[in-house]
Order: structure tokens, then C-alpha cells, then sequence
């Protein structure tokens, strides 16, 4: 996948001229460049904006009647980041403006490039520690945050995890499988049945959607974890498998990383088998249902999170 270069966002000059006016006043001064994010599976603005006084800035905009979810998502996001306990590695909240039609989200511009990948050792290692501290500062999140009402990730598992289950009810189709999986239908229903209960009882709060393109490496090597659109409440484990995803797929040892971060401790012993079955349903079973508001590439995302997920619960099963 080329997260690098994922996403199909509009240009600045493509913004309606009442919105770009009301971000350039609310910035200060005139935009004189915009570096458009090229990261990402949806269709909504997002760049950093350089602006005549030297300041910068990065804003993420989207249309109130086309798109709305990815409107709110904005919105949603914007009140996560307003609450975040400070100091974490993550944008700090600037500003929201709703202007022609178009919710939008200022935020503080990160220095940074996307981890590359294969991953670079250095490079995972900051992410891991990153996450570490976001774990460590959310296990007891902040009053304000937890009066949003974030959703509970063992809710979302319920209604919408049980992927497979599905699949066996016939009421999806089943996806292609790789080989060290065909057969494995009735294994993946009992697998990702235990998610839910496994994440019921955690109140800290995740970020629900940990990837490497949700990651940004400063010129410090320090990380930094964004788009915080599905932050939840759940087990901090949970997001330590979407990030280790794509480090299975680079080859490393993420048995070894999972078992010795901060985030498994107390983990159930089959905690990481039921969250790989539950992504590996989630990623599959939805490739084909690509929204027209969404990246071209989100389906090849979707592919290719699904097989990881998918290829290293067989190495784990020893499903041959």
C-alpha cells in the first residue's frame, strides 16, 4: 500500500472562496501555500497552511451537505483533541469554524513524515514508546473527555465486530481467504466472538484506529499519533494490534513486541488472537463497499490489513 500517497483531497484553491476567507481571517494573515496531506482514505481536506506572516497551521475542512459523517468525524475529532490531557504526543487543538457549509478543524502543523515500510526499527520503537506514554495518560482519562460520551469499543464490537458470524450466516459473502485459512470458518467465529466480553470491562480510553498512517516521525525521531476520529473506550491492547499490523508485514518478531509492551499487560492469553480474527473480518469483509466519499486506495487498504491480520492469526494457529 502506498500510504504515502493514499489519499484524494480537493486543493486550497478548490475550497469555496467564503471558506478560505474566513480560515485566512481566523489564521491572521493570508494563506501563501498550502502542502496538502497525502496520507489517508478519505475525501476531505486536510494540509498545512503557510501563511504571509510566517505562521502555519494545519486545518482539515469538509462539506456539511456532501459529506456529511466526514463532517462530523471532524467535529468529533476537534472535541477529542480540545480534551486530550496535555503534553501528549498528539496536535493540540486550535480552533473549529463552521462557514459555508463547511465544518473546519485548525490544529497545531506536526513536523513529521510517515514511518516507512517496511518499518525501520528506530522508527517502531518510537511509535511503541508513543503510545506507551498516550496509554499510560488515558488508562484514567480526564472527566472532560469521558463526558463526551465516547463509544465503548465493546458496544461497537457487539453490533458490528462479529464479521464472520455473518459470513456463516450467509448474509455476507465470504472474501477470499489465502490457503493457511480456508476451512478456518467455524475457528474465526469463536475467535472473534470473544472480543467483546475481552474489551467490556475496560474503561480507558483508545484511539481506536492505530495505524501507520495515523503516525507521524518528527525530525527528532519523536512520534506522533493523529487523526483521533475513533477514539473509544477500550483495552489499550486493542490499539497495539492495528499498529503492529504492518510490522508483521515487515517481518518482525510482533509476538516479542506485543507480549513486552505496556499496553498487553493483563491482557487474556487469547486476546490477540480474537482482535486479529475480528480486523482480519472487519477489513475483509468490507474491501468491496468502498463509499464514493472515500480514497481510491481504500479498498487495497482494506485487502491488505485484512490478509496481515488474517496471515499472522495462521502463523499464530499454526493453520497450515
Amino acid at each position: 500500500m502506498p500510504y504515502h500517497a493514499s489519499a484524494s483531497r480537493p486543493s486550497w484553491p478548490e475550497l469555496p472562496a467564503a471558506l478560505r476567507a474566513a480560515i485566512a481571517d481566523r489564521l491572521g494573515a493570508p494563506v501563501v501555500t498550502a502542502q496538502v496531506a497525502t496520507a489517508g482514505f478519505t475525501r476531505g481536506f486536510a494540509a498545512v497552511l503557510h501563511t504571509a506572516d510566517g505562521g502555519r497551521a494545519f486545518v482539515k475542512a469538509a462539506p456539511a451537505v456532501a459529506q456529511p459523517r466526514l463532517a462530523q468525524g471532524y467535529a468529533w475529532e476537534a472535541a477529542i483533541l480540545d480534551r486530550l490531557p496535555a503534553g501528549l504526543p498528539a496536535p493540540r487543538l486550535r480552533w473549529t469554524l463552521d462557514e459555508a457549509g463547511w465544518f473546519t478543524l485548525c490544529a497545531d502543523a506536526v513536523d513529521g513524515h510517515l514511518p516507512r515500510l517496511p518499518w525501520a526499527r528506530a522508527e517502531l520503537d518510537a511509535t511503541l514508546a508513543a503510545y506507551a506514554e498516550v496509554a499510560a495518560a488515558l488508562a484514567d482519562p480526564p472527566a472532560d473527555l469521558t463526558a463526551l460520551g465516547l463509544p465503548r469499543l465493546a458496544e461497537l464490537a457487539r453490533s458490528d465486530i462479529l464479521w464472520w458470524e455473518e459470513v456463516a450466516a450467509g448474509r455476507e459473502p465470504l472474501p477470499a481467504l489465502p490457503a493457511a485459512a480456508r476451512g478456518r470458518l467455524p475457528e474465526l467465529v469463536a475467535l472473534e466472538s470473544r472480543l467483546p466480553a475481552y474489551a467490556d470491562g475496560a474503561t480507558g480510553v483508545i484511539h481506536g484506529d492505530l495505524r501507520v498512517d495515523n503516525v507521524l516521525i518528527g525530525p527528532d525521531g519523536r512520534a506522533w499519533i493523529c487523526d483521533w476520529t475513533w477514539a473509544c473506550t477500550g483495552p489499550a491492547w486493542f490499539d497495539l494490534v492495528t499498529l503492529l499490523l504492518t510490522a508483521y508485514d515487515s517481518g518482525l518478531d510482533v509476538d516479542r513486541i506485543f507480549a513486552a509492551h505496556p499496553a498487553s499487560a493483563g491482557a487474556p492469553p487469547d486476546a490477540l488472537d480474537a482482535t486479529l480474527a475480528a480486523l482480519a473480518g472487519y477489513y475483509l469483509t468490507g474491501a468491496d463497499a468502498t463509499p464514493v466519499t472515500a480514497s481510491p486506495y481504500r479498498s487495497a487498504h482494506q485487502r491488505a490489513s485484512g490478509g496481515q491480520a488474517l496471515g499472522w492469526l495462521a502463523r499464530r494457529q499454526g493453520w497450515r
